[in-house]
């Protein structure tokens, strides 16, 4: 099927979280036919009587906004439904706003449908994590998880990344927002054109050819975020969050380059840009994650979690991409300070005190001595990025 024949008039949502809700308040003020899915159908009764998400976002911005009754409505052209095969069938165009976790999931209960429809279909893939696959040893982005899951209907299907700096407060209040679009360029001129142009005052968009390098920072960005907001609890002054900022962008640099990604994603947008919005505002839930997490320790790494998500409206990927990045590193036997430092924080320290020397220790004791790469190695990273890494242990430890 042709893309020019895709239907941009209307899209459906699956996954009507915070991101979820406030693109489908964007969505509906450009005049978007917008149907959103969830299971609960109690839960959609509700979005379609009162126009309003009734778990998600609505009470955060009552409070930005000085009351409930100054909450915007959802559009009229916003419907919500729990039938996935209306909402697959019916649509051209499905964005994706779940947790990684739950991503395969969903993609098993997509697979019947799309195995069903005639028509091409577009994700719009908005999920800022990854995926661990022991067997082969690797992580997976999003949009290779999609790729792979469907790669018997390759024919059939498009997708395409949307990438930072945006938060979901000003997508759903109309902010001025500029994101990443990163995917096929034909596809992606078709969504940046049919989705993202109707009012550039509010929301534009750069495209990057990069959808997997534009992932991988989207995904790694969270951990550091986490970090920071522990960091930004103890008393270590000012400069030490610019050494954490710097120091982490070699290693997502490095990581983004193993998973397949180029060496330009981290200077791009969707790199720098959406780590120094992560790291600096209050609006990031990763953030917020790492603070409580500080500020709520009781010595149990586990049940402190448990607690925080409480506090928290949406989940924060970063805990659980920690995970899944630190057992990577682990079989690759890769040098990573900074993600190290991150998930013995949040898996394995048991006192404030402890939190505190493990953020020293990956800042001021890095075996590394140079910003600079040699020549040499320069050479040998371009040309065997999966190869040529520092090593956690053994002879390349100190490469």
């Amino acid at each position: 099927m042709l893309i020019e024949t895709l239907d941009t008039g209307r899209i459906a949502i699956i996954g009507p979280g915070r991101l979820g809700t406030s693109f489908a308040y964007k969505f509906g003020r450009d005049g978007k036919r917008v149907a959103i899915y969830y299971k609960d159908a109690d839960f959609c009764r509700t979005i379609n009587r009162e126009h309003l998400n009734p778990r998600h976002l609505t009470d955060d911005i009552a409070r930005r906004l000085g009351g409930l009754d100054k909450v915007p409505r959802l559009a009229s052209t916003v419907k919500a439904t729990n039938d996935l095969d209306r909402i697959v069938d019916e649509s051209d165009f499905i964005f994706l706003s779940v947790t990684m976790d739950r991503l395969p999931e969903i993609l098993d209960q997509i697979e019947p449908i799309l195995q069903r429809k005639t028509s091409r279909t577009c994700f719009i893939s908005a999920i800022k994590g990854l995926s661990a696959v022991e067997k082969v040893c690797q992580l997976i982005t999003p949009s290779q998880l999609i790729a792979d899951r469907f790669y018997k209907m390759s024919d059939k299907i498009s997708i395409v990344s949307l990438g930072g700096p945006f938060f979901d407060m000003d997508v759903a209040l109309g902010n001025p927002v500029c994101l990443t679009v990163a995917g096929p360029k034909e596809m992606c001129q078709t969504v940046r054109g049919g989705f993202l142009a109707a009012n550039r005052r509010e929301l534009t968009s750069l495209y990057n050819f990069d959808i997997v390098g534009a992932e991988a920072c989207g995904a790694l960005k969270n951990i550091v975020a986490n970090l920071k907001g522990v960091t930004d609890c103890l008393a270590l002054g000012d400069s030490i969050p610019g050494t954490i900022f710097s120091r982490s962008g070699v290693e997502i640099r490095a990581l983004s380059r193993i998973l397949g990604g180029s060496f330009q994603a981290f200077q791009s947008q969707a790199g720098v840009g959406d780590m120094y919005v992560t790291l600096a505002s209050e609006a990031s839930k990763n953030h917020r994650y790492g603070s409580y997490f500080y500020e709520m320790f009781n010595g149990n790494p586990v049940a402190t979690h448990l607690n925080v998500l409480k506090r928290i409206d949406g989940k924060p990927e970063g805990p659980n991409t920690i995970l899944n990045v630190h057992k990577f590193l682990e079989k690759r036997n890769m040098y990573s300070p900074i993600f190290h430092c991150a998930y013995k924080i949040f898996n394995e320290e048991r006192s404030q005190e402890g939190i505190r020397e493990q953020i020293i220790n990956a800042t001021q004791f890095d075996r590394r001595t140079k910003e600079f790469i040699g020549p040499v190695s320069r050479m040998l990273y371009r040309l065997f990025p999966n190869r040529w890494y520092r090593r956690h242990q053994g002879f390349l430890s100190r490469s």
